[in-house]
């Protein structure tokens, strides 16, 4: 009975400790395809395609699973902040742009298609 016990336990061990680093990979796959999306949108340089890019890193993180959602979010909603202040201030300007932002970051998040806000014209490769 001890070992049926002691083996049972073990196995929930195992199972919760697999999952974290299941969630781990998916957190770093994640943050990869963030950054991805981040280097094709300095890359491209193309007018208008931030909202595109945002909604791709998004939508590709979250592809990922639980762990590439979380890193979206981390990701995205504070480094949002922290550009918006450092490029605005407090100034209160950028605020609708920030808004638009947010709406694609989530747009990609939901698993909706991040084509709907890629620009006429924008190259293939991206």
């Amino acid at each position: 009975m001890k070992l049926f016990t002691g083996l049972i336990l073990c196995s929930l061990v195992l199972g919760v400790h697999s999952r974290w680093f299941s969630f781990l990979g998916e957190a770093y796959e994640g943050a990869k395809d963030m950054w991805r999306a981040y280097s094709d949108m300095k890359e491209a340089n193309y007018k208008n395609s931030d909202k595109y890019f945002h909604a791709r890193g998004n939508y590709d993180a979250a592809q990922r699973g639980p762990g590439g959602v979380w890193a979206a979010e981390v990701i995205r909603e504070n480094l949002q902040r922290v550009t918006d202040l450092f490029q605005h201030g407090d100034s209160g300007h950028g605020v609708e742009d920030s808004k638009a932002d947010q709406f694609a970051n989530k747009w990609g998040r939901s698993g909706k298609d991040p084509n709907y806000f890629r620009p006429a014209g924008l190259p293939s490769k991206y």
